[in-house]
């Protein structure tokens, strides 16, 4: 079996058309076991109900930002070893900087091809 067969991610962005890009792009990869949640909080949640093998969030949401969600995550037992990309049009240093010290998996900078969603997923979880 297939990694993208079993792989479980759960896409966050409060944006629709952001959020539908990345879900369209994700079943353009093979990548059918995915979920979202149109917010930080309950990204959070479902995270708990759901655990996910990889967390694709964007940065800017209201309630619970992606770098906030990424520290939760990393705070919980049950969520810790969660992979997670940041997915944002924002990529200064301050944010990477920060992203890394939370412990986020990777960046993917907004715009984004097909090939380098591809790329940064598989540096996180494997080839798919």
């Amino acid at each position: 079996m297939l990694l993208r067969d079993t792989l479980r991610i759960l896409v966050v962005d409060d944006m629709s058309t952001s959020r539908g890009i990345l879900l369209q792009a994700l079943d353009a990869l093979g990548l059918t076991n995915v979920s979202y949640a149109e917010d930080g909080k309950a990204a959070l949640r479902q995270a708990r109900q759901s655990l996910p093998h990889l967390v694709m969030s964007d940065l800017y949401m209201p309630q619970m930002n992606g770098l906030q969600l990424l520290q939760q995550l990393r705070v919980d037992p049950l969520t810790r070893t969660v992979g997670f990309i940041l997915v944002s049009g924002r990529s200064d240093d301050e944010v990477l900087t920060t992203g890394q010290k939370l412990g986020m998996n990777n960046f993917l900078p907004k715009p984004y091809s097909a090939a380098e969603l591809k790329v940064s997923i598989e540096a996180v979880v494997g080839r798919l």
